[in-house]
């Protein structure tokens, strides 16, 4: 009896820790471009918008950028780089289905794609 106690203890520990671990894949950051049809010192303004297809909250993103070049300034708490990564919105997390966004001006569209980000379990949500 105090054997299978145990396990049945050990077996709820076990779900409680899976379920409130998570980890997402590189690729569930999806990055949408787009030509805003707007001119900035006559260059086309792009809109990036990155988006969170993972059901865990994501912070710390970090945007491969090497070369990355823009006529406009982008405010560095928005896309900073950091050689040849950019740090999305000063590492703030983007929560399941949230969308960040910003804009830059060249000649062509650059190529971002996700490096890196920080997993946070979905938060706990009390019975309404």
């Amino acid at each position: 009896m105090e054997t299978t106690f145990k396990f049945l203890i050990s077996i709820i520990f076990i779900t409680l820790v899976i379920k409130e671990s998570c980890s997402c894949e590189l690729n569930s950051l999806q990055i949408v471009q787009e030509n805003t049809g707007a001119l900035e010192q006559g260059k086309p303004v792009w809109k990036v918008s990155v988006i969170n297809n993972c059901d865990c909250g994501q912070s710390q993103i970090f945007l491969s950028c090497k070369g990355f070049q823009s006529v406009v300034q982008i405010d560095p708490l928005v896309l900073k780089v950091q050689g040849d990564n950019c740090l999305l919105f000063n590492g703030h997390l983007l929560s399941y289905k949230d969308i960040d966004s910003f804009e830059y001006a060249w000649d062509t569209s650059f190529t971002f794609a996700p490096v890196s980000a920080v997993t946070s379990p979905p938060p706990c949500h009390s019975p309404k």
